[in-house]
């Protein structure tokens, strides 16, 4: 089964052809940092915009790369949700538009069930039962993962998203947008000694995340200094210490509490290679697997959604004549994904 996958939830429009037997086949992503760069963000229209005219050529494009025409696939996925509505529904309607003129089934595919499968694009002996950490510029997710399609949420963030909290570390530090990379790259100046910030909710029972204080300690403690480029860097050096380890401290909670052996990371901010570094020493003190996406798979791709629709088009599910898009979708009331 060849499947194409689309990507439209936020910021970047994916496209993927995946094939059941062969792998991944193509892919291509372009990104809109340099659209929303100057807004310190994402604006929702023109996110929207942009995919409209990049879609299109970006299909035409991978199926070159993979050597196939339209006529030559076997179905069609799209992410659905969660995400922005209105980027959402350009990747629907054109997805939906597709599978109905080619006669081909087509599938929504939650986007967060995608990151957590992304790993398995290059790891098929990763099987459940496992543990999943989901860390994005939206979401901060523990899932424990007991077979593919069904998902139970351990812990996740009552505040901001990790991903969001580092843009808003970055933009406070005066390094732009997105922040997450630049904020990484500055924290390899910071001298890890000078400043240690708190690992919040970590001396309390259970596996919810907050980076609320966080932040709050990085603007006070800026506030104490001269700002110059070394205070900065030594208070980004800081936070990125600070966020890992509470990652880690909760991973490894969660890791006992379930007794799993098997720790999965996704998501973009999976790319910081600290987070890496640290939930791989987690892994390793625990007598855990550590299966990790490469970092081209960690943001929004159309690898992953491709993956996982044919996943689930193979399983048999299939999408009725109504466009489906949803904001907010939990990962807890999907379908398990059985053949």
């Amino acid at each position: 089964m060849r499947v194409l996958g689309i990507e439209t939830s936020c910021d970047e429009t994916g496209v993927a052809v995946y094939d059941a037997h062969r792998g991944l086949l193509a892919h291509r992503l372009h990104s809109q940092v340099a659209l929303h760069a100057p807004y310190g963000g994402i604006v929702p229209e023109l996110a929207s915009r942009d995919h409209i005219r990049r879609l299109t050529p970006l299909i035409h494009a991978t199926l070159d790369d993979a050597g196939l025409t339209l006529s030559q696939l076997d179905g069609i996925a799209y992410t659905a949700g969660p995400g922005l509505i209105g980027a959402l529904l350009v990747g629907a309607s054109v997805g939906h538009s597709l599978a109905w003129s080619l006669g081909r089934p087509v599938v929504a595919v939650h986007h967060l069930e995608g990151h957590l499968l992304a790993p398995l694009l290059e790891s098929p002996a990763l099987t459940p039962p496992f543990l999943a950490l989901l860390i994005s510029g939206g979401h901060t997710l523990l899932v424990e993962v007991r077979e593919l399609g069904r998902y139970r949420i351990l812990g996740e963030s009552i505040d901001d998203a990790v991903g969001e909290a580092f843009d808003k570390v970055a933009k406070m530090l005066g390094l732009g947008y997105p922040g997450g990379p630049a904020l990484e790259k500055l924290a390899r100046a910071g001298d890890p000694a000078r400043f240690r910030f708190p690992r919040p909710m970590t001396e309390r029972p259970g596996l919810d995340f907050s980076f609320s204080g966080l932040k709050t300690c990085v603007m006070n403690t800026l506030a104490k200094t001269a700002a110059t480029d070394q205070d900065k860097a030594d208070i980004a050096r800081a936070f990125q210490e600070a966020v890992a380890d509470t990652l880690a401290i909760k991973c490894r909670r969660a890791l006992r509490q379930t007794g799993l052996k098997t720790l999965v990371a996704a998501g973009g901010v999976c790319a910081n290679q600290t987070i890496r570094q640290r939930l791989q020493t987690v892994a390793e003190t625990e007598g855990a697997r550590l299966f990790l996406p490469r970092p081209e798979f960690c943001t929004d791709n159309g690898a992953m959604i491709a993956f996982a629709g044919c996943l689930r088009l193979q399983a048999g599910q299939r999408e009725g004549l109504a466009i489906q898009a949803r904001a907010r979708w939990s990962l807890e009331a999907l379908a398990p994904i059985r053949s």
